[in-house]
Order: structure tokens, then sequence, then C-alpha cells
């Protein structure tokens, strides 16, 4: 194909308005409770490129991310390797909550968290109650 064929229908493809919205699947609020459980560096980059994708294709979410086990490093200040990421997604109306069990577990404290992370008693507890009031749910990963 001559160069300059390629480069129109390169252009004519990019400029598609089916493009321009792809990224918007609706704007219905959706209720998504969003489980973490591992808190390797790159879980946790994981779990912030997830939510940010859901955010991108349902910008009206109402998200409650539930971080227990091995994933309580993602939510304190001194072990998160993604502090900004979820200092982010709170200011975009996402909840982050720790798992008190957990916590006690680790010898974690309210003030070991992120600032704006809030805690619930039990994440198990917490997931089954927000299915129950009809949220959807995942758990974060591959």
């Amino acid at each position: 194909m001559k160069p300059f064929v390629r480069l129109m229908l390169l252009l004519l493809f990019l400029s598609s308005p089916f493009l321009l919205k792809a990224q918007i699947v609706d704007q219905e609020v959706h209720r998504v409770v969003f489980q973490v459980t591992k808190g390797e560096a790159v879980d946790q980059e994981q779990a912030i490129g997830q939510l940010n994708n859901i955010l991108r294709a349902l910008p009206n979410a109402e998200i409650e991310v539930i971080c227990h086990g091995k994933a309580l490093p993602l939510l304190l200040k001194d072990e998160s390797k993604v502090t900004d990421g979820v200092t982010d997604l709170l200011t975009r109306g996402v909840v982050f909550a720790a798992c008190e069990n957990t916590m006690r577990r680790a010898k974690a404290t309210k003030e070991d968290l992120i600032s704006g992370v809030i805690t619930v008693p039990s994440a198990l507890a917490e997931i089954i109650i927000k299915q129950e009031q009809g949220w959807a749910y995942i758990k974060a990963g591959n």
C-alpha cells in the first residue's frame, strides 16, 4: 500500500467519533465492591490500573475497595507503592477500606493508613453485605 494511502487511512481511523467515545461505556451509577488480597508492588499497581479502567468506562461508578490479608500494605503510608494512585482515587470518590482483623494481626493502627482510608470490622463481612445490597463484586488481579 502506498504511504499516502496508509497515512490517510490512519488519519481517518484516528478521527473516528467512535474512538473519541470508546472509553465510556455508560453514565449510569454502578456500585462495585472491589476485593484486593495481594500486596506486592506489581499487585498494587495492577489494582490501581484496574480501578482507573473502571472509572474511565463507568465514570459514575461508586467503588469501595476492600483490602485485607497481604493487601494491607497498599493502604499503609509507609508501605504503599501506590500512595499517589490511592490519593487520586480517593479524591475521585473511590472508598478504600482496610480490614480491622488484618490490621490487628499486622499490629497496624488507623494512624498508619493513608489519609482518607476507612476501616471495616471484617473485610469478608463487608463484601457479603455489599453483595446482598446488590453491589457488583470484582476480585483484583489477573
